[in-house]
């Protein structure tokens, strides 16, 4: 019997393998692919099939939602950084053709635009057609807050995101709605149990971590790597904004539990209290914000919110914090054009700064500066009789938007922790009798004014 050379039975199988490899290669890009619109050819400019395929995905959705009317802006973080480094060019040259991919042909598995709500409502019918186009596509739901009251809990669901998949990317679009703070708000990306969570890597989505808060845009219509599609005009606020973008809903359920127990103060008085803390409230922030000057709900503000979604009836007065560093020799002045005069003045920048201004009737504004340490922050009070110090210990936090008294405005996106730190463990049960140089669970003793420096840092007025 002959003898089998293994050599050339080795070569043999290799030769088969590829050959079989190849048929698998052509059959994919002949038929299947096709079938899936996952073969393009190459834009302009693009080196690699991959860079083109993106390109192609965005000008397909593009077209996709051109032909149901459907006006739709680009807030793909990566893409607007690029663009933001060439804006004047692009805004220049907006009916020009580009030479090369240079943007949506970045590297990246999604291409996020932002659609408002009330600009559309024929979902159906896009749908239907993304299916003809080849878009495999997703849609998440979850509740709306908007319809969430002290008197009902609804629970009725609304679009929030859109994922449609052609090929090897995914367009995600983010459905804006206006809330009644005059701003736009999106909602979490939350899967149901059904949903398919290998449909696109969610975990690498820019939007939907946790809902957002935004100014109402400006938008450009430009042109991109040869596509015309809108953009933010600023495009570097937007991700600005996009950055501390995160936003806390107000937890009715807690509220409505919390009311079981201790009913709510309807009476004439507490009803025009809250009345005059919301107007108050509200010019506050007007001020506030047209000199630039970040704040959020402090103290008993704060609480109110947290526990029961409301201002504290028997409070008298508002309460925001701001940080040192934010401080503008611009504030007493503002307050005062707006009609706010200066109640009182007590400590200085460098130490214990707190500003309280006098609203209609009763309520008072207190403004409380924060100062930052390495482990902690702070706010001071002063006594105008003694000259005391006293200082307020609150953990690290950072900043959410949120609505409350129909304002969209700051709160500590640690909220608990603020809220114990200042009213202990037992936060949940209304306190009416307060001394705030004793009460507060953080408060410390902080020393003595010298009475040479009384006549800078305790004004009254």
């Amino acid at each position: 019997m002959q003898k089998v050379n293994k050599n050339a039975v080795l070569a043999l199988l290799t030769l088969s393998s590829l050959v079989f490899l190849l048929f698998q290669l052509y059959y994919y890009r002949s038929y299947l692919a096709q079938k899936n619109g996952a073969v393009f050819s190459k834009v302009r400019g693009s080196q690699l099939g991959q860079d083109s395929t993106r390109w192609h995905v965005v000008k397909k959705f593009l077209g996709l939602i051109s032909s149901h009317n459907i006006p739709v802006y680009l807030i793909d973080p990566l893409i607007l950084g690029l663009v933001d480094k060439d804006i004047e060019q692009i805004r220049s040259s907006s009916d020009g053709t580009s030479p090369e991919c240079k943007y949506f042909c970045a590297p990246r598995d999604f291409t996020t635009f932002a659609l408002l709500d009330k600009a559309w409502k024929h979902e159906v019918g896009l749908l239907r057609t993304a299916e003809k186009m080849g878009f495999q596509w997703l849609k998440i739901l979850n509740k709306d807050p908007r319809l969430d009251g002290m008197d009902d809990l609804s629970g009725t669901e609304i679009p929030l995101h859109y994922i449609f998949k052609l090929a090897s990317h995914a367009i995600h679009l983010v459905v804006f709605y206006e809330r009644s703070g005059n701003y736009l708000w999106h909602g979490p990306l939350r899967l149901k149990q059904h949903m398919d969570r290998k449909f696109v890597p969610f975990r690498k989505l820019h939007f939907g971590r946790y809902p957002g808060a935004y100014e109402k845009p400006e938008l450009l219509l430009v042109s991109i790597d040869d596509l015309k599609v809108q953009i933010p005009k600023n495009p570097s606020s937007f991700l600005e904004e996009m950055s501390r973008s995160r936003f806390l809903e107000c937890r009715y359920r807690e509220a409505r539990a919390f009311f079981q127990l201790y009913p709510d103060d309807a009476s004439a008085d507490a009803v025009e209290f809250r009345k005059r803390a919301k107007s108050l409230l509200h010019l506050a922030a007007l001020t506030l914000n047209n000199l630039g000057v970040k704040f959020w709900l402090s103290s008993g503000t704060c609480l109110g919110w947290y526990r029961q979604c409301n201002v504290i009836p028997y409070s008298k007065d508002v309460d925001l914090g701001i940080f040192i560093r934010d401080y503008k020799a611009d504030i007493i002045p503002a307050f005062q054009k707006a009609g706010l005069p200066l109640k009182h003045k007590f400590g200085k920048v460098e130490d214990s700064l707190e500003l309280s201004f006098q609203g209609e009737g009763d309520v008072k504004l207190d403004i409380f500066f924060f100062y930052e340490e390495d482990d902690h922050i702070w706010n001071g009070g002063t006594q105008a009789k003694s000259g005391k110090k006293f200082k307020y210990l609150f953990p690290k936090f950072t900043l959410c938007w949120t609505e409350f008294v129909e304002l969209k405005v700051h709160v500590p996106c640690e909220t608990l922790q603020y809220v114990e730190a200042n009213y202990g463990p037992d936060w949940k049960v209304p306190v009416k009798t307060w001394d705030w140089k004793s009460s507060p669970s953080n408060v410390q003793y902080n020393g003595v004014w010298p009475v040479e420096e009384w006549d800078e840092v305790i004004q009254i007025y």
